[in-house]
């Protein structure tokens, strides 16, 4: 490669890194402002000004107010249970600031997250004895995860409302996601539908392709070598 074409493609390198948040912003403009109606896919390989990046494993994504969205607790407990999103808001509501680490590499670090925790719905529906994990189901039809008991009681886990103290937005899980501080982003399901407890652990959509099931940030993949927190 000749001087000349070398130092062309750096330039372009570097006027893509500089560029990208405005091409998003540009492109979401152009379908609407919203990343999800991006047929392209474009919109999820460019960063945003919050360093985030759009992921879906379906070709769209119905939205959820507070008008239609259900969120449906079941599975091995006494007392299943439906929250609207009123409902959810009427709880305690808990606020953690943490790091988001994608398992791809990219971060967001210092990003609040506020909600219920999920140890506190799981306290009201009762769980049975024979419960060992906690399945969760999302409405964009595809998308699952899973906890074990123990994981999914502790106090950093929510169902998360807000982020960046901002209502969840559609495009990040909302307008109700799952947020599990301590493990990668992957097991943060966004579009939360359905929390069902079960007898085992069930592997969600990312492990079935691959993932560990186990994501601890620092331990997950080989990806990070952050300590798990």
């Amino acid at each position: 490669m000749g001087r000349r074409v070398l130092l062309g493609t750096l330039g372009l390198g570097a006027l893509g890194v500089l560029a990208a948040p405005t091409l998003q912003r540009g492109t979401e403009a152009f379908l609407g402002g919203a990343a999800d109606r991006d047929p392209t896919g474009l919109t999820g390989l460019l960063p945003n000004g919050g360093g985030f990046r759009y992921y879906s494993v379906t070709s769209s994504v119905p939205h959820k107010d507070a008008g239609n969205y259900r969120l449906t607790v079941d599975g091995l407990v006494e007392r299943p249970a439906t929250y609207t999103l009123a409902g959810l808001r009427a709880l305690p509501q808990t606020r953690t600031v943490r790091d988001v680490q994608c398992v791809t590499g990219w971060r967001v670090p210092g990003t609040p997250f506020e909600g219920v925790r999920l140890s506190e719905l799981l306290d009201a529906a009762g769980v049975r004895s024979s419960a060992r994990a906690v399945r969760f189901t999302c409405f964009d039809g595809a998308y699952s995860e899973s906890l074990t008991l123990e994981q999914a009681r502790r106090a950093d886990v929510l169902v998360a409302l807000r982020m960046q103290d901002e209502d969840l937005g559609h495009s990040h899980g909302g307008p109700v996601r799952l947020y599990v501080a301590p493990m990668y982003f992957y097991k943060s399901a966004k579009w939360l539908s359905g929390i069902t407890v079960t007898d085992e652990v069930r592997p969600g959509y990312w492990e079935e392709r691959g993932y560990d099931v186990d994501a601890w940030v620092g331990r997950s993949n080989g990806r990070d070598d952050e300590p798990t927190t």
